[in-house]
């Protein structure tokens, strides 16, 4: 399991949540710009508490996978580097180049050295394992396409890592993802190398390989969507998938990324039926980018990744559920798995049998179907098998089927959003002064520069009183310049206004004439530059034209994504004079770091009383850009995780008590491509979408962790002009919960390998529902024990019905956080479609639990 940087509070819940489910393994990044803010300051306290966390992990009795790094990608600011190495002379990234060698191999042994300190790699005892013999540690991250780009010097770079990581002697194997040319430094020295067992374990249950041997070697592996195609660069490296993608990542501007868990389970089955030793789920839990930690650029606040833990820590069914009975029967086959390699056979001609069997009694088959069009009937050991498209049944007797990755029998839970008892938000308002900024600024220069060059990253937002250009980092710049209109200009007469016209490296731009806002314009993850053009309302005698060029994280990928620019670069444009055009880009510009708010401190609790603020009163008369809004509450009861709804607002950051939730931006998501998905065929990000229409992401958690009882602190910056008015703070839990069981359906109740496939009695399939902890089923929505039609929420009857449906559930689930209901003939009262396969659908609301009055 992939976890991320979360909030600490959270580690030990989130720990136990992946171990219930069937996980082994804790896979984390090490982000050095967290950890190495500024050369030889290091910073492992709270979210960046690292030795805590593998320590959480440890007592939890799971095994950690350091993924060290440096380089993580991650969609994490600047891939995980701090921004600081960018100006080291001489550095290069990612190639062979000293000055980054060396700053890399710096941080690498600091964190080596760090857990050895505390006994925590496997040979000292410790958790940072994936076998009995070893642990596993990462050096370099997805290398391969940089390794191509850079030729003799990527290959010499990648050669030196490997000798680097292994000459800090943690006795293990290091790992490289998506490196097919990774090194064995020591190969010639490895001696007594053979397969001594495999254990299951990884990020998602897994057998590895205990290879033993008495030095080092470096294990390239596979991320990806699907890795059966996957193989080692040597014959005696473990087949390892180091990302086995749950979903995928939003960006701000584009829809919400659904991957179906019948083809990740699907994904992963075919794995292991062609010998896998090691999965890891990317992500089992993504959380949040809280502060300014989100890259790409437009990256969302929201690293959700339709995991099976949600971002906020909650379980999402069926995904997490469905892939915890595929862990559970993995392991059970564990035996044969572990012994020989599969017999492949053919079935048809997109259907094929993986059978291990290394002695009588011990026989697991996987049958698949790869036609994601249609169901398949195959023969195999004198049966007949049906088999759904696009999916593969698991006989852990080579008898009966105990899993189908197509086949869901858990439940679907929605989740929403509830109004918190709180009262509303009493705001204040404090505005930026823009008319001010010449007057205070630091920097003067002939010509525009690059935005990351003048913030250093030390705050998102810069003003250029002149011109700009910039990194990548919600650095948010304006450009303030004066233009001298002469009072005959023919505009003024006519009426026809003068255009402005801005091009920009991205990622977001705001004109604002004589402090009033002109117009904005956006660039795309897709393509970051800006062409901005615009009427300008312009006066006679002197204008005050302010550019805001704001950028939205840090590149976190690319060749050289270090040297890449952001911001207004030019040319800057003014259209419709008498004399023609007048070129701006070369006039004298000035700039500040920072907006005047940070420089007070008005995110935080100790400089929020600095400035007069604006009283309620007066804030909800207009919205204006560019300004601050602070409001105090009490923090909800109940213990359900929490949300700002910021639906109402534009785009900017938000703070509870000085610490950042993150960047907010309202962006929608375009019309189209959100059409019903089905799991069957290969998939894609854009396959299977929601959220077309709507904004990419309304509501940003808040950490229960971070409130105390009463009086906490809300700071908002606003960028455009929000309606504040209408933010509010929301529960997150599940509203209603679906099963759909076929009285078919397998189970692992139904095989007996002592008696080789004959059960001593048949165990009917059954609907299982729960609601979350402190609710209780309030109502049966809809029911039917016969041929329903249709998926949760929108469920109707079929042709065959059973009429005691609605009574038998409701008796058996109303009142209760969970029930079990057998799906059998006699359950139902009798047989509404005799020789008609029958299913049981059933949608139930969860409500919450009043407490008792003592």
């Amino acid at each position: 399991m992939d976890i991320v940087v979360l909030v600490a509070q959270m580690w030990e819940e989130l720990v136990q949540k992946a171990k219930d489910g069937g996980l082994d393994v804790i896979q984390t990044y090490v982000f050095w710009n967290g950890h190495e803010p500024s050369p030889g300051a290091y910073n492992f306290e709270g979210r960046y508490d690292l030795l805590r966390f593998v320590k959480t992990v440890q007592r939890a009795g799971l095994y950690v996978h350091l993924r060290i790094g440096p380089y993580v990608c991650a969609e994490w600011n600047f891939g995980g580097f701090p921004v600081w190495l960018k100006y080291v002379p001489g550095i290069s990234f990612r190639t062979d180049n000293e000055p980054f060698k060396m700053a890399m191999q710096g941080f690498t042994q600091k964190i080596v050295e760090m857990m050895k300190s505390e006994s925590l790699f496997a040979s000292q005892g410790g958790p940072i394992i994936l076998s009995q013999a070893f642990h596993w540690v990462q050096i370099e991250n997805e290398y391969g396409p940089e390794s191509r780009a850079f030729g003799s010097a990527g290959q010499s770079y990648v050669n030196w890592a490997a000798e680097m990581a292994l000459g800090l002697n943690t006795g293990v194997p290091w790992v490289m993802c998506k490196e097919d040319d990774a090194p064995d430094p020591m190969v010639a020295r490895l001696v007594d190398l053979f397969l001594a067992n495999i254990l299951r374990l990884s990020s998602v249950l897994f057998a590895i390989f205990l290879i033993t041997f008495r030095e080092q070697i470096q294990i390239n592996t596979c991320n990806g969507f699907y890795c059966d195609t996957f193989t080692p660069n040597r014959p005696y490296k473990p087949l390892m998938w180091t990302e086995a993608w749950s979903g995928w990542f939003t960006e701000f501007g584009g829809a919400i990324h659904h991957r179906p868990v019948e083809d990740l389970a699907f994904s992963v089955a075919r794995f292991i039926q062609k010998g896998g030793s090691f999965i890891n789920y990317y992500m089992y839990h993504g959380g949040t980018n809280f502060g300014r930690t989100a890259g790409g650029p437009f990256v969302t606040t929201s690293y959700d990744y339709d995991a099976p833990i949600d971002e906020y820590g909650l379980i999402r069914e069926p995904k997490y559920g469905h892939l915890k009975e595929l862990h559970r029967v993995i392991k059970m086959c564990e035996q044969a798995l572990v012994s020989v390699d599969p017999a492949v056979t053919f079935l048809g001609s997109l259907q094929q049998a993986h059978v291990f069997s290394s002695q009588p009694g011990v026989c697991v088959a996987f049958l698949a179907n790869y036609n994601p069009k249609s169901f398949a009937r195959v023969m195999f050991n004198n049966k007949h098998y049906n088999l759904p498209p696009w999916s593969i049944s698991i006989l852990p007797d080579c008898r009966n089927v105990v899993f189908n990755t197509a086949m869901v029998g858990v439940q679907t839970s929605q989740m929403e959003m509830y109004p918190t008892k709180s009262q509303s938000f009493m705001w204040e308002r404090y505005n930026e002064e823009v008319a001010s900024l010449e007057e205070t600024s630091l920097i003067t220069a002939t010509g525009l520069l690059e935005q990351i060059n003048i913030t250093r990253d030390t705050s998102d937002y810069l003003w250029y009183i002149t011109s700009v250009q910039s990194h990548m980092n919600l650095y948010i710049i304006i450009i303030i310049f004066s233009v001298n209109i002469n009072p005959t200009e023919g505009f003024l007469r006519s009426g026809e206004l003068p255009v402005l016209t801005v091009q920009s490296a991205g990622h977001a731009l705001h004109i604002f004439i004589n402090g009033q806002l002109s117009g904005s314009a956006y660039g795309a993850r897709e393509d970051r530059r800006i062409k901005f053009s615009g009427s300008v309302n312009l006066r006679g005698g002197n204008n005050k034209v302010a550019l805001l060029s704001v950028a939205v994280g840090l590149p976190n990928s690319g060749i050289h994504y270090e040297l890449w620019s952001t911001g207004v670069l030019g040319p800057v444009v003014l259209h419709g004079l008498n004399e023609g055009s007048r070129d701006l880009t070369w006039n004298e510009w000035s700039y500040q770091v920072g907006l005047k708010g940070e420089a007070m401190n008005l995110n935080s609790l100790q400089g929020d009383a600095s400035v007069e603020w604006m009283p309620g009163s007066l804030v909800v008369q207009n919205q204006l850009p560019l300004s601050w809004y602070r409001a105090y509450f009490d923090a909800p009861d109940g213990n359900e995780p929490l949300a700002l709804d910021m639906g109402s607002m534009g785009k900017g950051q938000a703070w509870i008590n000085g610490q950042s939730i993150g960047r907010y931006w309202t962006a929608l998501a375009p019309n189209g491509y959100c059409n019903s998905c089905s799991y069957a065929g290969s998939y894609r990000a854009p396959k299977c979408q929601s959220g077309c229409g709507q904004p990419t992401q309304r509501w940003y958690h808040v950490p229960r962790s971070w409130l105390q009882a009463t009086r906490n602190l809300l700071v908002v910056f606003e960028e455009l002009g929000g309606d504040t008015t209408k933010i509010s703070l929301v529960k997150r839990s599940v509203s209603t919960v679906c099963a759909d069981v076929s009285e078919l359906h397998p189970t692992l109740k139904n095989w007996k390998i002592e008696s080789y496939g004959q059960p001593e009695e048949h165990h009917e399939p059954k609907v299982h529902l729960q609601c979350a902890p402190g609710q209780s089923i309030s109502e049966i929505i809809f029911a039917s024990f016969g041929t329903p039609l249709g998926t949760c929420q929108n469920f109707q009857q079929g042709p065959c019905h059973s009429p005691n449906s609605y009574a038998i559930l409701a008796k058996s689930c109303i009142g209760q956080e969970k029930c079990v209901v057998d799906i059998s003939i006699t359950n139902f009262g009798g047989d509404p479609c005799p020789n008609i396969t029958k299913r049981v659908a059933v949608e139930a609301r969860c409500s919450t639990v009043a407490p008792s009055i003592p």
